[in-house]
């Protein structure tokens, strides 16, 4: 094809001229097909490249001695017992779900649970976390329903618990929400499946398992990678894939038998199994040869397919759903030919499902017949990484300052900050989902600060997985540093305010256009956050290891013509706890129990939500010290391990009083306690009143029994910290905060608990 602007855009190929032009000079050194146009344009694009990003990726820590698999194929694995592992993975569905909601959401738990499984792994839950637009707006409010539609409608119907998510709003996110997902399974490590042709390849068959190929999805990849156009809306829902949650568990339940008896036979260490995502049969294929140093051979007519005359580039590239590719020798490949079309019989489960042979691993080129003629041939290698770029990247200085607010009724700022979208109980967004589906979960969505499983439980053990997933997009407007860094360190505050100490960390880094100088600082910076967060708060089993980033996603190009994204780096952090029975919840326990903070407040409402309401956004946004940051966390998970602590929560969006309400009223409002806090014992003195109440520096309160204070104490001074008795729970329902014997709040619980668990559902009809 002659490279030129009008016939890139003619068949949506996603290269630049200048890119095309390096294809058909440098790499192929002659005139491309337009196969191999596309094929170069979905590989060598942001999403799945990462051409641009990846240099920066090498930032992140990812090696450490609980690592089985780092950020290197579908989903990285950490150890949680001996010889088991949990499979994590984190991905993007943002311009999908802004065009398609529903859609886009379904198929982004669609693809996520496919990474996981292809790891060998049992699938046992999902997470999501969420940026919509303006409450107040219509659009937001129907991309929000169809959002949480689409990953409930797809996600219960496959049998996996939804164990947490985090949920914003605000005007950056008004024309590119963002659908961010996480899955985890559990593997033993001996029987892992990699997403790589074996050792000794050549030969070996690439095996189709699915749905029939249709145009769905096509150029997915690439739509990914460039800016959404409101004008184009119509045309993009093309790029959006369609979800058939039934034929996955169907898939699922079949490959688990698989699973079983490839481990009979010693066969485990002898395939690939990858998922078919972004690319679709080109990505997966090459990707499986490419990572074993392979080239290979597909043929198009061999592919099945779900409609008629459908261009050989569209069925090569076309992401329909619910298909994988599996890699195998021949005998083999008859195996598992006949386990999914005759004994689960997936022809007559789902209209033209089934396996198919299409191809095979060889040693040279990567080539694509179709009709007897070679369509693509270029190097593995040159598809999968031969496009790269180095990014300007510009600093634009913004000059943030503290506003003046003076306040003199605080009863009432409290309580609409209690209404607020993005503190408000979640509630109208996680009963929409179901969490119990496997028995295995032990807290669930809204009852603490992680969700809390006992992923083997079916072993005979005990162990405890917490998860919790973070991102303050607001710090990102200041300081994408920052707002990187506090992802970090509020995922791990979260697991262990249940008693967990964070053992692995996921990031899904979403940022805008990286062709524009400033947004790309904003994504290197954001990576620095994480990066520097993850390396000082080191694991508390190996001291010396810092806390490994083992899955991860880049998602570029979350702008629109009219604004960016604020730069949002979306962190999970999983939480091993040795007895998951140790496991607590941030609900007060008991009357006149004792009330501490760990955690000095600081001068840092920037970005807080106290200046939401005043439509004001501060220069202060939270800055952790890391050091002390991690003696919190193992100060705090060393007590709940002796069973001293009887509640706890990490202090974050609202502040101290925040976290003392929903301690309170049980964060479902189901439960009332009272309670009594003197602000003249939460240190700094000098700061004001709305400083102390509604600064979001970061920090636990905790619940203790009198009897047990000392040792609480003790604990907290062996690890260097100093804790402050803040005040009491109290016999009735009021809450009541003082400075200096002067009632500042003077509340009834169940008033507060009124706005807080209908602030958000009110706001969202």
């Amino acid at each position: 094809m002659q490279i030129n602007k009008d016939n890139l855009a003619k068949y949506n190929v996603g290269l630049t001229l200048e890119e095309a032009t390096k294809v058909e000079k440098e790499i192929l050194k002659r005139e491309p097909t337009v196969t191999e146009l596309v094929a170069f344009g979905i590989e060598g694009s942001e999403h799945s490249s990462y051409k641009s990003s990846r240099k920066y990726l090498k930032l992140l820590p990812t090696q450490a001695p609980n690592v089985i698999l780092g950020p290197c194929e579908d989903s990285g694995i950490i150890r949680i017992a001996p010889d088991w592992g949990i499979v994590i993975s984190h991905e993007s569905h943002n311009h999908p779900s802004q065009i398609v909601p529903y859609e886009g959401a379904a198929t982004g738990i669609g693809g996520i649970v496919r990474d996981v499984i292809c790891m060998g792994a049992k699938v046992i839950a999902t997470a999501d976390g969420l940026r919509f637009g303006d409450i107040n707006s219509n659009h937001t409010k129907w991309i929000h329903e169809r959002v949480v539609a689409g990953i409930s409608g797809y996600g219960n119907p496959i049998g996996v618990a939804n164990i947490g998510g985090d949920l914003y709003y605000n005007d950056s996110f008004n024309d590119n929400c963002l659908v961010n997902v996480v899955s985890m399974g559990v593997v033993r490590e001996s029987e892992v499946i990699h997403s790589y042709a074996p050792k000794d390849a050549e030969g070996y068959n690439f095996i189709l398992l699915g749905k029939p190929t249709d145009n769905s999805g096509f150029g997915g990849a690439s739509f990914a990678s460039f800016e959404l156009d409101e004008s184009k809306k119509e045309q993009n829902k093309g790029a959006v894939q369609e979800p058939n949650a039934f034929l996955k568990r169907h898939l699922f339940e079949s490959t688990y038998d698989l699973f079983k008896i490839l481990k009979e036979k010693n066969l485990l260490d002898k395939v690939g199994f990858k998922d078919l995502g972004a690319g679709g049969i080109l990505c997966a294929s090459v990707e499986l040869a490419d990572a074993a140093g392979y080239g290979g051979e597909v043929d198009i007519d061999k592919i099945h397919v779900g409609m008629e005359n459908l261009d050989p580039s569209v069925i090569l590239c076309s992401e329909t759903q619910e298909r994988f590719m599996w890699v195998a020798d021949d005998t083999t490949t008859d195996l598992i030919l006949k386990h999914y079309n005759e004994k689960w019989d997936l022809p007559k489960v789902s209209h033209g499902a089934r396996a198919s042979a299409i191809g095979k691993v060889k040693k040279g080129n990567y080539q694509v017949k179709y009709q007897g003629k070679i369509i693509l041939d270029a190097r593995a290698e040159d598809i999968t990484r031969g496009l790269h770029c180095d990014r300007e990247v510009k600093e634009i200085k913004k000059d943030f300052k503290e506003p003046e607010i003076r306040i003199n009724d605080f009863n009432k700022i409290l309580l609409e900050i209690l209404a607020h979208e993005n503190v408000a109980c979640r509630k109208p967004v996680y009963e929409k989902y179901d969490k119990q589906v496997q028995g295995i979960t032990i807290i669930e969505s809204g009852q603490a600060d992680a969700g809390v499983m006992a992923p083997l439980i079916d072993q005979g053990l005990n162990v405890g997985m917490a998860f919790s997933l973070d991102g303050n997009p607001r710090h990102g407007r200041i300081s994408p540093f920052w707002q990187g860094a506090n992802a970090v360190i509020e995922s791990m505050r979260n697991v262990a305010a249940v008693g967990a100490i964070p053992w692995a960390l996921t990031d899904c880094l979403n940022y805008g256009n990286p062709e524009k100088p400033e947004q790309m600082r904003q994504f290197v910076e954001g990576v620095k956050g994480v990066a520097e967060a993850a390396k000082n708060v080191h694991l508390k089993e190996f001291p010396d290891a810092p806390t490994p980033i083992i899955s991860g996603n880049v998602s570029f190009y979350n702008q629109s013509k009219n604004q960016s994204i604020d730069p949002s780096a979306n962190v999970a952090c999983l939480g091993k706890i040795d007895d998951y029975h140790n496991a607590i919840t941030f609900d007060l326990k008991e009357k006149n129990s004792a009330l501490y903070l760990v955690g000095a407040r600081k001068d840092e409402l920037g970005a807080s939500v106290f200046y939401n309401l005043f439509n004001e956004l501060g220069a202060h946004v939270p800055q952790p010290d890391f050091k002390e940051v991690e003696k919190e966390i193992f100060a705090l998970t060393d007590s709940i391990e002796q069973k001293l602590i009887l509640s706890a929560h990490d202090i974050s969006d609202g502040g101290l009083v925040v976290a003392l309400s929903e301690m309170s009223f049980g964060g479902r409002a189901e439960k009332e306690m009272g309670l009594e806090v003197d602000l003249d014992k939460v240190p700094k003195s000098d700061l004001s009143i709305q400083q102390k109440l509604f600064s979001e520096t970061g920090g636990f309160v905790f619940e203790v029994s009198n009897q047990n204070e000392e040792r609480v104490k003790n604990i907290f001074k062996f690890r260097g910290l100093e804790i402050y008795r803040i005040g009491q729970t109290r016999k009735d329902n009021k809450f009541i905060i003082k400075d200096k014997n002067n009632k500042i709040i003077d509340l009834s619980v169940k008033k507060m608990a009124e706005s807080w668990f209908n602030g958000l559902r009110e706001k969202s009809r």
